[in-house]
């Protein structure tokens, strides 16, 4: 009789074990703030998944964590546009496989096909974001129309600027008249003076929720992501959104799926899970970047996360800026940042 009872028992830790082996994993690397935790915990109850969710504050980051993990630690990635480039050329990515996607078509074909992946070979896109100004008129009635209003010396201690060193170095040159993307050392120099008057102006560096610093008042001025400016005007309508007149920076983020992943078909469910346009709306909901989504583009047209209000900018084509890589010019750009911050 005990032996029949030991058998059962260990019957039952067999087949309990199994099971927990069996349970698939997902090892996702994206950025801080980007997909609502219902979401993912729904892809998971409904796909029998487990998703190891790590995120990262900037593209810079998300190499540095690449480069320094064994090959095969995560599953699915998100680099913006310039990055998938670098990544690319260091052959960090597998190709991706559209056929195992059924939600493919809802993309729009607008954000396909661009320079950093001609062929879509590596990456898809996901969502793009660009970076706005958001002034609190309770405080700033100063006529803000420009990146240089922002050293006026009146808001010392008053800004808030997202932790992305393209991002900030390519408003100074912005700024001064230069590209975004300038490699001119001249040009740079000036750039590096510009921050430096600025500097005192600096509240704080956060890329990963700057919009707590606008809606606590710690802050009356942000150069943030144009998702955190939305959410915080709807935490205090006195939060004006503003097109500098010298244009923006856009960052198309994308899936990728990193070389020598180990679950490479659990990845492709989660980014056809996402493709789907009900998804897309609610993580949009959660955090209203801009859609690259036709399907919930259309379907949700209607909805308040479209509407001009939250999205406070009209920009056109000529007003845009990618962040383009710039190979090794990339180096000045480290230096001028250290030296800044």
């Amino acid at each position: 009789m005990k032996r029949k009872i030991i058998l059962l028992l260990l019957f039952i830790f067999l087949l309990c074990g199994c099971t927990k082996e069996d349970k698939k994993v997902l090892n996702v690397l994206n950025w801080s703030s980007y997909i609502p935790d219902e979401v993912i915990r729904q892809f998971e109850k409904e796909n029998n998944i487990k998703v190891n969710y790590s995120t990262y504050s900037s593209n810079e980051e998300l190499l540095a964590k690449i480069s320094s993990s064994k090959e095969g630690t995560y599953d699915l990635i998100f680099p913006s546009d310039y990055m998938i480039e670098i990544m690319i050329n260091r052959k960090m990515l597998e190709e991706i496989d559209v056929t195992k996607l059924t939600n493919y078509n809802n993309l729009n074909r607008q954000y396909l096909g661009l320079p950093f992946d001609t062929d879509n070979k590596y990456s898809l896109p996901f969502l793009y974001a660009t970076v706005v100004l958001a002034v609190n008129r309770d405080y700033i009635k100063d006529d803000i129309t420009s990146y240089k209003d922002l050293i006026n010396t009146k808001y010392k201690n008053d800004i808030v600027l997202i932790d992305d060193q393209r991002f900030v170095i390519g408003m100074s040159l912005l700024a001064n008249g230069y590209s975004m993307n300038s490699t001119n050392n001249e040009e740079l120099r000036i750039a590096q003076k510009w921050l430096e008057k600025l500097k005192p102006n600096i509240k704080a560096y956060d890329s990963d929720c700057p919009k707590n610093f606008l809606i606590t008042e710690e802050a009356y001025i942000g150069y943030i992501w144009d998702a955190e400016a939305k959410l915080a005007k709807m935490e205090n309508d006195s939060i004006e959104i503003i097109k500098p007149k010298e244009g923006i920076g856009i960052s198309l983020d994308n899936y990728a799926i990193p070389k020598g992943a180990k679950n490479i078909e659990e990845a492709y469910k989660f980014i056809d899970y996402i493709l789907d346009a009900d998804i897309m709306h609610q993580i949009l909901e959660g955090y209203p970047y801009n859609s690259v989504n036709i399907a919930t583009d259309l379907k949700y047209k209607d909805d308040i996360m479209y509407s001009s209000k939250y999205i406070g900018t009209d920009y056109d084509n000529n007003s845009k800026y990618f962040v383009e890589n710039i190979g090794s010019s990339i180096k000045n750009y480290d230096i001028l940042w250290a030296e800044i911050k």
